[in-house]
């Protein structure tokens, strides 16, 4: 059995300078994009052996709907869901509680992503 259920994720953008000013932004990353076969590509910060990245693609359109990441953002979760709406970006399910495993909130990025973040606290 695999370490993580999850090895890969891509979020779809459509203005990719804008993703990952957002992205930067709220979590305190410094990504840049780069072109890779047919798309365009940032990276999320790997150390666990799951990565992702935000990507630019003709048939990869963003969405409300359908799968949600959970992005980890560190010891507190209200940091990182205080700078969604500063960056751009709207909550759209506040910090909620999930008994032991911490606590989950929703947002929508600048792409029109439903997107979930994580923390323990």
């Amino acid at each position: 059995m695999p370490a993580n259920a999850i090895h890969w994720f891509e979020i779809p953008a459509i203005d990719m300078d804008r993703a990952v000013k957002f992205y930067n932004q709220v979590l305190g990353y410094s990504m840049a994009h780069f072109s890779m076969h047919n798309c365009t590509m940032a990276m999320f910060p790997c150390e666990s052996g799951v990565g992702g990245s935000i990507c630019k693609q003709d048939d990869f359109l963003p969405s409300t709907q359908g799968s949600v990441v959970y992005l980890d953002c560190g010891p507190d979760l209200s940091v990182a869901l205080a700078k969604v709406e500063p960056a751009g970006g709207k909550v759209v399910m506040p910090k909620t509680a999930i008994g032991e495993h911490g606590y989950i909130a929703l947002f929508l990025d600048t792409e029109g992503n439903r997107v979930g973040l994580h923390s323990g606290a």
